[in-house]
């Protein structure tokens, strides 16, 4: 089959490396189109994805991104028109389902946060089937239109999945000048430029603040966009290292003690890698977040103080799952 892949966020490209593998061990044709949009680009190039790079990210307005999402659209169907794919695979990325449903491509969508509700109102609708954890409760994806048999549902975590073959590469340390005596603590800042996440996250400050003053914490700052790095870099805190480039951030949250994050993505690669995570996410959590908070994988910060700084040992708790059966739930045909 060929099949067209679109990436549009740095996730997204682990999400898709273990499935783009097991597509091209079955003898399928891929292609992959990306969106020019924080360490994308540079995930791509570390884990030798080639990929045809068409628009960029529209920022924080809805008007900058309605302008970025039509000029992308319309370059995404002048490449694809011709290109007779089989399948269109996407995480989710409406740019690829509405355009697949114009070219008559089927199409799947995955995601595990359901309250994007611009994004899926425009990707569900338009896609074959979605594809989501059971986590999330059918209920609150038909205001999407999607119902089963459009709705397909999977055990557990993406992460699971796409982690199952990783293995930490203990290299990613030393460029970082990194103490292993010191307590390693990594921490992901909020998606400022995302529509779902409009309320300034006034935890985050307060939290870096605290790492950065602690002499036994080393924090390593994986920000999203060049204006964070500036702003966290401009904060001049003794105990905060901010890497120049994308760094292994699987490798790096394996080998930490602790991880703070206000996003989503990286709460679960912890979770799904054994290791202690606390979210400072601001927004609506969602099905996934919640259950995770039932286990006892995902602890809710409301104070920096509450953080539990100790070294850790052992990864008990990982789980890993066959991406096979991410596999062969994505795929539309």
């Amino acid at each position: 089959m060929r099949i067209w892949i679109d990436i549009t966020a740095p996730a997204h490209v682990l999400v898709f490396r273990p499935l783009i593998g097991l597509l091209r061990e079955r003898g399928d044709e891929i292609e992959v189109t990306a969106r020019d949009y924080a360490q994308t680009v540079q995930l791509l190039e570390l884990h030798g994805i080639e990929a045809e790079l068409i628009g960029r990210h529209g920022g924080r307005s809805r008007l900058g991104k309605l302008g970025t999402m039509v000029t992308r659209l319309s370059g995404l169907r002048r490449w694809a028109r011709r290109k007779h794919f089989d399948a269109a695979l996407a995480h989710g990325s409406h740019h690829l389902t509405l355009t697949s449903r114009a070219l008559g491509i089927p199409s799947s969508t995955t995601f595990d946060y359901e309250f994007a509700t611009v994004q899926h109102q425009l990707g569900c609708r338009a896609a074959t089937f979605v594809v989501v954890p059971d986590a999330i409760p059918p209920e609150r994806l038909e205001r999407y239109g999607v119902r089963p048999p459009k709705l397909r549902r999977y055990e557990g975590l993406k992460e699971e999945y796409y982690l199952a073959d990783f293995e930490p590469d203990p290299g990613v340390l030393e460029p970082l000048g990194l103490d292993r005596e010191r307590i390693l603590v990594v921490v992901r800042t909020p998606p400022d430029v995302s529509l779902y996440h409009r309320k300034s996250n006034r935890l985050f400050p307060q939290v870096l603040n605290h790492l950065g003053s602690e002499e036994g914490v080393q924090a390593v700052v994986l920000p999203r966009t060049t204006e964070q790095r500036d702003f966290v870099r401009g904060l001049e805190l003794p105990s905060v290292v901010v890497p120049d480039e994308a760094v292994d951030a699987q490798s790096l949250i394996a080998f930490s003690d602790l991880v703070v994050s206000a996003g989503g993505t990286m709460n679960r690669e912890a979770a799904a890698l054994g290791v202690p995570v606390y979210t400072t996410y601001g927004g609506r959590l969602g099905g996934v977040d919640e259950a995770l908070i039932r286990e006892g994988r995902l602890r809710p910060l409301t104070d920096p103080r509450a953080l539990e700084l100790v070294k850790r040992e052992g990864d008990a708790g990982r789980v890993r799952r066959d991406p096979r059966l991410m596999l062969d739930l994505l795929l539309p045909i």
